[in-house]
């Protein structure tokens, strides 16, 4: 029989929006492609996109109403809310940003770390300090997952 557990995808809000950013530049123009083919495996329900809260007051803060409401949408209907620890999680997610990670990307790796297995971002200086402080779930970018999970 089968293993039905599907992979729980985390996306951090930069890469959301990376299809809104300047499609000119090679790696964003990359990242973008990634980003499209890890969602169409979520829309195909190869993949479960776990969502937290603060995806959602990251959003609410974009200025672009399009984009803004583009992402908001993308989230409700794809989005799986889970059930986690919160008392661990702000925990975890106050000790991140004690050691210098910015407040939401503290949030949205303790929740990560928490409920899924992979953390997907666009940020390389995040990137970089999760790997340099060994977090608790797979960090990448779009490519990177992309290749590692023979999307095409």
């Amino acid at each position: 029989m089968k293993n039905s557990r599907k992979k729980k995808i985390y996306l951090d809000v930069c890469t959301l929006c990376r299809p809104f950013d300047d499609q000119n530049v090679m790696r964003i123009r990359l990242e973008t492609d990634a980003y499209y083919l890890i969602v169409q495996a979520i829309q195909d329900e190869a993949y479960e996109m776990i969502v937290s809260p603060v995806h959602f007051e990251e959003v609410n803060a974009i200025k672009e109403l399009q984009e803004k409401v583009e992402i908001r949408s993308f989230l409700q209907a794809y989005g799986v809310r889970v059930v986690c620890d919160l008392s661990k999680v702000r925990a975890r997610a106050e000790y991140l940003y004690s050691i210098k990670f910015g407040l939401a990307d503290a949030a949205h790796v303790a929740f990560a770390e928490s409920t899924s297995d992979f953390f997907i971002s666009c940020d390389n200086r995040l990137l970089k300090k999760c790997r340099r402080h060994h977090v608790g779930v797979a960090a990448m970018n779009p490519v990177e997952c992309s290749i590692r999970e023979g999307l095409r």
